[in-house]
């Protein structure tokens, strides 16, 4: 009753409080989660009595984190793969939505290409990998060439999924009242097929860290693919971890920004 003579909803404060309740509770099980991880793993290299080179335990692999932030190891290669990612991700995404926008839109332009688009999913990345490197050398593009590869096809599914499912009834509608192609688009087509295209996004962005690791696998003098095979021919098993979990926070925060960024432009489609 206090609540209601305020002008404030009971259920709007009880929903708001249900909904931070969830939250820490999410965060409280994640938390748990890795500290039960840890615990198990550590557990297992007692009990197995595993040397160090087949598995270390979480403090070895912590403290030689720790060294390789030192000499400045760790962030020489992350940088780079950051790098490929991002550019990787910027390159295939432009390059697929701009092809699924012309798929969706003309089937003609679709029944002529699809047939080559979906041939060429056979083909492994890793298997073009060193030709691209053979073609667009050591440096920097070809990693970025191989990693778009690797987003190009989840993007562009999703967008043309997204732009066809786009009603055909309000398009008609804003061309009668006067939108042009491009009010059309801005206005009509891209919000309504954000939600997919988001999801398109969500997993481009993860899988950008693998085509950056392949291209780096192929050939390469730096980045994290590089110190995965460093440190395999060293039998320097803790650095391995730190690369291999360095990649998968990598990932793990990508995905985060990804749904971050789906909050923020499809707030009008939750409420």
């Amino acid at each position: 009753m206090r609540q209601e003579s305020y002008g404030l909803p009971a259920y709007k404060i009880s929903t708001g409080a249900g909904e931070l309740k969830g939250k820490l509770s999410l965060w409280g099980w994640v938390i748990a989660s890795l500290i039960l991880a840890i615990l198990l793993w550590e557990a297992i290299v007692l009990v197995g009595k595993y040397p160090t080179y087949i598995l270390p335990t979480p403090m070895e692999v912590w403290q030689r984190f720790l060294q390789s932030l030192a000499d400045g190891t760790w962030w020489t290669h992350t940088r780079i793969t950051l790098l490929e990612s991002i550019l990787g991700f910027a390159l295939g995404f432009g390059v697929a939505a701009v092809f699924g926008y012309i798929l969706a839109h003309w089937r003609a332009v679709e029944r002529l290409l699809s047939p080559h688009i979906a041939a060429s999913q056979a083909l492994p990345v890793v298997a073009i990998a060193p030709l691209i490197t053979l073609w667009f050398g050591y440096g920097l593009l070809g990693k970025v060439i191989v990693c778009a590869l690797v987003v190009f096809f989840p993007i562009l599914v999703n967008t043309i999924v997204g732009i066809r499912n786009v009603p055909r009834d309000l398009i008609e509608v804003a061309q009668v009242y006067g939108a042009g192609w491009w009010q059309t688009f801005w206005m009509v087509e891209l919000p309504l097929s954000l939600p997919v295209l988001l999801g398109g996004i969500r997993l481009g962005l993860t899988l950008s860290i693998t085509g950056a690791v392949v291209g780096e696998f192929v050939g390469a003098d730096v980045g994290l693919g590089v110190l995965l095979n460093i440190s395999k021919g060293m039998f320097d098993t803790p650095l391995m971890f730190v690369a291999l979990i360095t990649l998968a926070l990598m990932a793990a925060s990508f995905y985060g920004i990804a749904l971050l960024l789906e909050k923020i432009l499809l707030a009008w489609h939750y409420e």
